[in-house]
């Protein structure tokens, strides 16, 4: 049986004869040479489809300092203009649409080459561009909907755009009468465990990890990529700008995300 140290040695030997102007052949390399890939992404791959970063001088924490969880919980104001930027900002991923990186990552899933997509993304640009939703996990959780922080039910946004439009006041749960908020994960929220156990065992079993479109520098998140590293798997780092992991990648690619996802897949 061919082993995951086996497969870093044959995408080692491959590369010796890749193609210098083509930014994605080595990728293609890697995708040829793996039995169970998984990508994870970060906010890098959704710029393309027009949603702006966190981090970047015209990103979102340019314009918002983000509200804690314990203030959102502790004041109707803080939850007042949670909610107020929310809606302020919404539209911008309603009408976002999946580019050539979502579908060219959806295509590696149909073609059974990818296992899993990680993402830190809350867009739902992933299940959009028809990557099953049991195949996504989603670290940061979704903006698209909203979860009653007590019971967990589940609260389209459309019905509290209009409530909240009316009356300025935050919603609550109509069954328990709990805080409702986007179904995201706040500064000093917990992490979701049970998207982190399966994030945890995806990455152990890959025998590829590529990580797309994210800074790598957002914690526990960002642990992943080196846990695939050291249990074997290579590592593929695609991203624009150079990230702090690296130094420890198989390979590096400073590229734009979806042209080179698309070519690296053969997508037209």
């Amino acid at each position: 049986m061919t082993g995951q140290g086996d497969i870093c040695y044959q995408f080692a030997v491959a590369r010796s004869t890749h193609n210098e102007g083509d930014p994605a052949a080595d990728l293609r390399l890697a995708l040829a040479a793996c039995r169970r890939a998984v990508v994870f992404t970060g906010a890098g791959i959704s710029t393309e489809s027009g949603i702006p970063d966190y981090r970047s001088p015209s990103g979102v924490w340019d314009q918002y300092r983000p509200i804690d969880f314990a203030a959102f919980l502790a004041s109707d104001e803080a939850r007042r203009e949670a909610w107020r930027r929310k809606f302020a900002t919404h539209a911008t991923v309603a009408h976002a649409r999946p580019n050539r990186g979502h579908l060219a990552v959806a295509a590696l899933v149909r073609r059974g080459i990818v296992t899993t997509v990680i993402t830190q993304n809350v867009d739902g640009l992933h299940q959009r561009s028809g990557v099953p939703d049991d195949r996504v996990v989603e670290l940061h959780g979704n903006t698209t909907y909203a979860r009653c922080l007590d019971c967990g039910a589940r609260h389209e946004l459309e019905p509290i755009r209009e409530a909240f439009v009316a009356s300025g006041e935050a919603p609550c749960c109509h069954g328990c009468g709990g805080h409702v908020k986007t179904a995201t994960i706040s500064f000093g929220q917990p992490m979701p465990q049970a998207a982190m156990r399966r994030a945890d065992a995806a990455t152990r079993a890959a025998d590829l990890f590529i990580a797309v479109g994210s800074s790598l520098v957002v914690h526990p998140a960002a642990g992943f990529p080196m846990a695939a590293k050291r249990n074997g798997a290579s590592l593929v780092i695609l991203n624009r700008e150079h990230t702090p992991l690296d130094g420890f990648a198989d390979l590096v690619l400073n590229a734009e995300i979806g042209p080179t996802l698309a070519d690296a897949v053969g997508l037209d």
